[in-house]
């Protein structure tokens, strides 16, 4: 199954945390948008890695970056208000918003999305 890979999954296996080994296998077809793509960047940078070598890394898994649409930037909007209660980022919204978008999963290390209900499949690694 294809999912729209959330920040939080794909920075557990670049840093080896739990759930990342599981992951591996289930983000084999991943899609994660260019939002997403920063926050792990982002994060990366952080921690002193270098650009080139994260994104070695993020080749390697075979993940697309795919560029954040105009339709999933409405979505991600629409989502604040039955996510709020959840605590979920803009980022975590973009994900969800791919995954609506495309019609996949999500799949996420962050535990604030158990619960959620917004008729899709969503996963969580940890």
């Amino acid at each position: 199954m294809i999912f729209a890979l959330d920040a939080s999954v794909v920075l557990a296996v670049i840093f080896d945390e739990p759930g990342g080994e599981e992951a591996v296998d289930l983000m084999s077809e991943g899609i994660m948008s260019s939002i997403n793509y920063c926050e792990v960047m982002t994060r990366c940078l952080e921690r002193g890695a270098d650009g080139a070598v994260v994104e070695r890394q993020l080749a390697r898994l075979g993940i697309a970056i795919v560029p954040f649409s105009i339709a999933e930037a409405r979505l991600a909007a629409e989502l604040r208000k039955p996510t709020r209660h959840h605590g979920l980022s803009l980022g975590d919204r973009a994900c969800l918003a791919l995954a609506l978008h495309r019609n996949i999963g999500a799949l996420t290390a962050d535990r604030q999305w158990h619960g959620l209900e917004l008729g899709m499949d969503i996963r969580l690694i940890r």
